[in-house]
């Protein structure tokens, strides 16, 4: 009988995905409407000083693919949409596109429009942001299109489009828009700590620990740190959780590709599937980098499993089975990767 191979994916979907959602530190830092203003006014290069003009939209019961709407609000007949990934994800002006018929749906019945009048409706212009700070790099700021979705052997223009505009906030990148706005200057500090004490080898847990006492320190998003210091933690760990999450699923996804290719069928001798599966896997390799035979982004992998498991609460014993199971690696070898942690 084969036995049944245990799942990663499985475990961080049952544990942690499925926790109920919290707002994102991102949301939490500009929930202020004069902190919300100052980001406006970075963006837009105007100088609005009264928050009480800025009329809040978002929409807080919308879920989708399991993420709610970040932020919308309405100034200066503007419906603006913002949006914060630390992934990039190429569909956010699909997303966008349902989450502005859900907002003019709103706005429509909240002012009486009629829609089926003989006279235009006025409704506010759209902007949509998206602030990214992941961990892969792109530029300063670049456009996303719907229009880039639609199938290209369709013939005409497409009626529809959404665009949205990627500013990068890691720290270093867009600086006179950081230097403009004291707020998405100190998150981009603070994420930029997180990621350096993480890079220093510590532990997720332990970096957001050390990056919320160092900012505290030196007056870094303070007034959140010190008043919510566990709650920031907690909404860090869950974004770090949601991200590893997707990241096992799409690794094992891949691997389950490959095999079902190879199982499917073999021709002359060499199966397609795995002559597909092997190239695609010699290519990720050599971009990923090999060092003594072992590829240092699947050693990353692996340490990063073991503390989200950890983090999860489940014991070192069921954590060396699945280690071991997942990555085809001996149980004293995780033994050994647990101890030096």
């Amino acid at each position: 009988m084969k036995r049944e191979k245990l799942n990663i994916a499985k475990i961080f979907r049952r544990f942690a995905v499925n926790r109920a959602h919290k707002d994102r530190l991102f949301q939490r830092v500009f929930a202020d409407k004069k902190d919300l203003l100052d980001l406006y006014n970075a963006i837009n290069h105007t100088d609005y000083a009264n928050p009480d003009e800025l009329e809040i939209t978002t929409l807080e019961d919308v879920i989708y693919m399991s993420m709610k709407n970040d932020m919308s609000f309405i100034i200066s007949s503007t419906l603006n949409l913002y949006e914060h990934q630390s992934t990039f994800n190429p569909n956010m002006p699909v997303r966008g596109l349902m989450y502005f018929a859900r907002l003019y749906e709103g706005y429509i019945k909240q002012h009486d429009l009629d829609i089926y009048a003989s006279r235009l409706v006025s409704l506010p212009r759209p902007q949509f942001i998206i602030f990214y700070n992941g961990r892969n790099e792109y530029p300063d700021e670049m456009v996303l299109k719907l229009s880039d979705a639609f199938v290209p052997e369709a013939s005409g223009e497409p009626i529809l489009e959404c665009r949205a505009t990627m500013l990068n906030i890691n720290y270093g990148h867009n600086n006179a828009l950081l230097n403009s706005c004291r707020r998405l200057h100190d998150y981009s500090y603070f994420i930029a700590k997180v990621n350096e004490y993480i890079d220093s080898q510590h532990t997720v847990e332990y970096a957001i620990s050390k990056a919320i006492d160092y900012c505290i320190e030196n007056d870094i998003l303070a007034d959140i740190l010190i008043k919510c210091k566990s709650e920031v933690k907690s909404m860090l760990l869950t974004e770090f959780d949601e991200k590893l999450y997707k990241k096992t699923v799409y690794r094992e996804g891949f691997e389950d590709g490959v095999n079902e290719g190879f199982e499917r069928g073999h021709k002359s001798g060499i199966s397609e599937g795995f002559e597909r599966g092997h190239k695609s896997g010699i290519s990720e390799g050599f971009e990923r980098g090999h060092k003594n035979g072992i590829s240092e982004a699947r050693e990353q992998d692996i340490k990063s499993s073991i503390e989200m498991l950890r983090h999860l609460g489940l014991p070192d014993e069921k954590i060396v089975s699945l280690i071991a199971e997942n990555y085809a690696v001996s149980a004293e070898d995780v033994i050994n990767k647990i101890n030096k942690d």
